[in-house]
Formats: C-alpha cells, sequence, structure tokens
C-alpha cells in the first residue's frame, strides 16, 4: 500500500497509463488497421504517448482540479 499523501500522483499516473493506452490502440487501428505489424506500430506510438500523457496530465491535473472546485459546490 502507498502513503495518502501520494494519492493524486498515483491517479494521475493510472490515469495517463491507461488512457494513453487506450487512445493508442484505438488510433493506430483507426489509422494504419490490423494487420501483422500492429502490436509494434501499437508499441511504438505508445512509447511516446505515454510520457507525454503523464507529463500532461502532471500538468493540466491540478488546474482542472482548481477549475472543477470553483464551479461546483
Amino acid at each position: 500500500m502507498f502513503p495518502k499523501k501520494y494519492s493524486n500522483l498515483l491517479f494521475i499516473l493510472i490515469m495517463g497509463f491507461g488512457m494513453s493506452l487506450l487512445m493508442t490502440l484505438i488510433i493506430t487501428y483507426v489509422n494504419t488497421g490490423l494487420d501483422s505489424g500492429y502490436i509494434n506500430r501499437f508499441l511504438k506510438a505508445w512509447a511516446v504517448g505515454l510520457p507525454i500523457a503523464i507529463t500532461a496530465a502532471l500538468l493540466v491535473g491540478p488546474i482542472a482540479k482548481k477549475f472543477v472546485d470553483k464551479i461546483t459546490k
């Protein structure tokens, strides 16, 4: 188990991982189709997309949380 103080960071990492995985799987399929080279193309694209997704989540997440906190009661 992880200490509660890391919950936001873990959430961002898990969301970045899951979203980049799902999006890369679908986008690679839509753009190139499903053939014998699909897995290699997907892994190459995901290797680029995963760090971008996590970085974006780390940057946008806190801003989005503050915004949501302001517009909700």
